[in-house]
């Protein structure tokens, strides 16, 4: 049997379905995994994405008709069936399941198999063929639980607060800022969020997301309550005269890329919290191994060392080359190539 998902110039392309998956050029018909830049671009003839997150796609998308389906709603789409199920990423970030003549594959993003309140649970999709991200495909990459590295950023944040020092967190706008919004402690002070990330907010909690109450800095007029804010903004907004309007600002970067030698160094600030919202090395050797697929496509990352330790372990392992960039665009995956002759090499790495 002929491949269910092949490399065409548009993207990821089903030939059975006549469908293209996060394609990075205009196509007539697209299936979505989640609203990142990279997965989602506008311009396509129709999407077909989960329901859970048409707010933040359709606010990433504009104009592009986009139609939702419910976790596990069965769609026949040309002669495949097509069916999307949590990739616990961010809200609304699917695993799509295709099958044809008996055939099943899934591709799965991004995804994280750690729970939280902001989006659906990862769930395991049985398959014959996997098609998985490597963002953090090093045995390098283990995050903490993530109740101990909230516990840390409200650690961080009380202690500025006490010294009527703002506390600014640099992190992606869209999902990491509403995972950290929803798990931080927002008894310590209030909480100011650069505009990008409160367009996303609103998104989320028209979603129906529980988020604490959030402002932008020009709704505070005291300079004394921004002394004990936490202030949520995204790398791009990192210039002296943003800055300029708190306090004496402490400042930290919140990214995978936080475990690396370095990396805060590079960033130019007081601390570095390593959070992603993709899964670390175990949690992708559990993703992987909870398919029971034989064979496995790696799309993005830490390509290399991923299928070399795939097929290592008796798999039938490849690549696709696609422009699918990680976490927080090329830039951190430059970063990480930087660092990677530190980090420990997969090859033989449980």
């Amino acid at each position: 049997m002929a491949d269910l998902v092949v490399l065409r110039p548009e993207g990821l392309y089903c030939p059975a379905a006549d469908a293209f998956i996060d394609p990075w050029r205009p196509v007539a018909r697209a299936l979505i995994t989640h609203a990142h830049a990279d997965h989602a671009r506008p311009g396509h003839g129709g999407c077909i994405a989960a329901a859970e997150g048409l707010t933040v796609l359709r606010a990433r998308l504009g104009a592009t008709p986009v139609t939702g389906l419910a976790w596990g709603e069965r769609l026949r789409i040309g002669e495949a069936t097509v069916s999307l199920h949590p990739a616990g990423h961010i809200l609304g970030a699917a695993q799509i399941r295709i099958e044809y003549r008996g055939e099943v594959w899934v591709v799965s993003g991004d995804y994280r198999v750690e729970a939280d309140r902001t989006c659906s649970a990862f769930e395991p999709v049985r398959c014959h063929t996997f098609i998985t991200e490597s963002t953090f495909g090093l045995p390098v990459y283990r995050w903490r639980p993530q109740r101990e590295l909230m516990a840390s950023i409200d650690a961080w944040w009380a202690a500025n607060a006490a010294q009527g020092r703002a506390s600014v967190l640099y992190s992606y706008a869209l999902g990491k800022a509403q995972r950290i919004l929803a798990g931080v402690d927002p008894s310590i002070g209030p909480i100011v969020c650069h505009a990008a990330v409160e367009a996303l907010n609103r998104a989320y909690r028209e979603a129906g997301v529980a988020l604490p109450p959030t402002r932008l800095v020009s709704e505070i007029a005291d300079r004394t309550a921004l002394g004990r804010a936490l202030v949520i903004a995204p790398p791009s907004a990192a210039s002296p005269g943003w800055l300029r309007r708190f306090p004496d600002p402490g400042d930290a970067f919140a990214s995978g890329w936080m475990a690396l030698r370095g990396a805060r160094r590079r960033r130019a600030v007081d601390r570095g919290f390593v959070l992603s919202d993709h899964a670390d090395w175990p949690g992708l050797c559990q993703a992987i191994e909870a398919t029971g697929a034989s064979r496995v496509i790696v799309t993005h990352g830490q390509v290399a060392p991923m299928v070399r330790w795939l097929g290592e372990r008796g798999l039938q392992a490849q690549a696709f080359e696609t422009e699918f960039a990680g976490e927080e665009g090329a830039g951190a995956s430059a970063e990480a190539g930087a660092e990677e002759g530190a980090g420990a090499s997969a090859r033989g790495a449980s």
